[in-house]
């Protein structure tokens, strides 16, 4: 059976999956003249301003769709996923992580202003996404797609953000729990288990304002506490961050020189790195589109450049926060074997000592539980999308199901279905960003000659 999954995943993120990211990131870059640089100054000011809490009567805040967004994204992938791409693509896939999260940007601002843009109104939220925009924007020809990404969303909701999230966190704290001498058992895992799912079902029946002010507190307080321990042990060993960004871009080029010999190709580590930079940042998969879609903005764009920050934050910040506190701390990496977060708490324990792995298992339990929440939220849209908003109450039950049974599953598996899923479920997405380039690039346009829809006639081109 892993043979077959691994034979899958390949054929699904091979060359074909791995052109068309990087080839609608960088056309989309070229079109709105590299939108992720031009106006990054932009996306950080309006970033800070959109701070001040703000309350909306109809969808939510532009700063609660972000970190809705960012709550699904800032999860495991950050620890546990980072982990896994250096020991099975060598440092170098971190490199590529890059490559991907520089033309992530603009697809994700392409994802969210899109969705901005063809989103419904529906009971005082605001429905958008993939699956909205394809049909609302698209011929009808191409509307068939909008439900194969549906359907690929619901399947991810149960796999991407709840069974590979859950069974992580269990990793973490059985780490832990060894530290200290506890053996743990299954029946500590299904306890757990069982407590997650209840949260996740009571914040799950309480629709996008509920997950998205859950998410505006707990997100920011897991991401600052986890870069502040990573900060700190950079600056106990500075003096090895120069030879670990070495290890990175010359791992990119030539793994066998960093790894021994133990990782081969380059294009293992580009395969590598590019899917798992997918699954950290999600851009490309258009699900964060989802949660963009629900703010209340003055104009698309706004949201768009929200979009490029989550990228930013999420790859650039963090995910590179981890690979470099792995890489100074000279833990030994076995390479080849997919070691989940145990590598990243070996590597803080090396620095601060066993206490850490406490700290790991807790930030790994906020960032699954937000990463539940915004995925759940995701699956949600994609399951009345297809069948109605009556499903609400049915998809948070089983959602809560499928948290206790992650609590029991093995890791490797778990990723490996979970990251053909991504590469399944991009592949729609792109197809309707690679249609939707002039609209997106007359939005651009709009935002630059002050967000006025009635004045576009009069603005100058990029």
């Amino acid at each position: 059976m892993v043979k077959i999954l691994d034979w899958i995943n390949r054929t699904v993120w091979g060359a074909p999956t791995l052109i068309l990211i990087l080839g609608v990131g960088l056309y989309l870059s070229i079109r709105t003249k590299w939108v992720q640089f031009r106006l990054f100054p932009e996306a950080i000011r309006l970033f800070f301003q959109k701070i001040q809490p703000k309350k909306c009567e109809t969808g939510v805040s532009s700063m609660q769709a972000l970190c809705t967004a960012l709550a699904a994204t800032v999860g495991t992938g950050n620890i546990a996923g980072v982990a896994g791409a250096m020991a099975i693509g060598g440092p170098g896939a971190i490199f590529w992580m890059w490559v991907c999260a520089v033309l992530g940007m603009a697809i994700k601002y392409a994802e969210a202003t899109l969705a901005v843009r063809f989103r419904i109104e529906q009971r005082g939220e605001f429905l958008g996404g993939p699956m909205y925009t394809i049909t609302q924007a698209l011929d009808k020809k191409w509307h068939f797609l909008g439900f194969i990404y549906a359907f690929f969303g619901i399947f991810s909701a149960f796999g991407v953000g709840n069974a590979t999230q859950i069974n992580a966190v269990i990793g973490s704290v059985n780490d832990a729990l060894r530290n200290f001498g506890i053996e743990p058992s299954q029946q500590g895992n299904l306890m757990m288990g069982a407590g997650l799912a209840i949260l996740v079902v009571a914040m799950l029946t309480g629709g996008a304002k509920r997950i998205g002010r859950i998410a505006e507190l707990l997100v920011p307080f897991a991401a600052v506490s986890y870069l502040l321990l990573g900060l700190f042990v950079l600056i106990c060993r500075f003096q090895a961050i120069p030879r670990a960004f070495s290890m990175i871009f010359q791992g990119a080029f030539s793994p066998q020189a960093v790894t021994g010999g133990a990782i081969g190709s380059f294009l293992s580590a580009m395969r590598v790195g590019i899917s798992r930079g997918v699954f950290t940042n999600e851009a490309g998969m258009g699900t964060a589109s989802i949660a963009h879609a629900g703010a209340n903005v003055d104009h698309p764009c706004q949201q768009g450049l929200m979009g490029i920050m989550e990228v930013f934050l999420d790859t650039i910040v963090i995910c590179t926060m981890t690979a470099l506190v792995i890489l100074v701390s000279d833990v030994p990496i076995a390479y080849g074997v997919d070691t989940g977060a145990s590598l990243t708490t070996a590597a803080f324990q090396r620095i601060c000592g066993n206490w850490v792995s406490v700290f790991i298992a807790c930030a790994l339990c906020c960032f699954a539980f937000a990463t539940i929440l915004g995925w759940g939220l995701y699956g949600l849209r994609c399951a009345t999308f297809l069948f109605g908003s009556n499903v609400a109450t049915k998809f948070a039950i089983l959602q809560g199901i499928t948290v206790i049974i992650g609590s029991i599953l093995k890791t490797g598996t778990i990723w490996m279905l979970c990251e053909t899923v991504n590469g399944l479920m991009a592949i729609p997405n792109l197809i309707l960003l690679a249609q939707l380039g002039n609209e997106l690039v007359r939005l651009t346009i709009q935002y630059k000659c002050g967000g006025n829809y009635e004045n576009f006639h009069q603005c100058k081109p990029l």
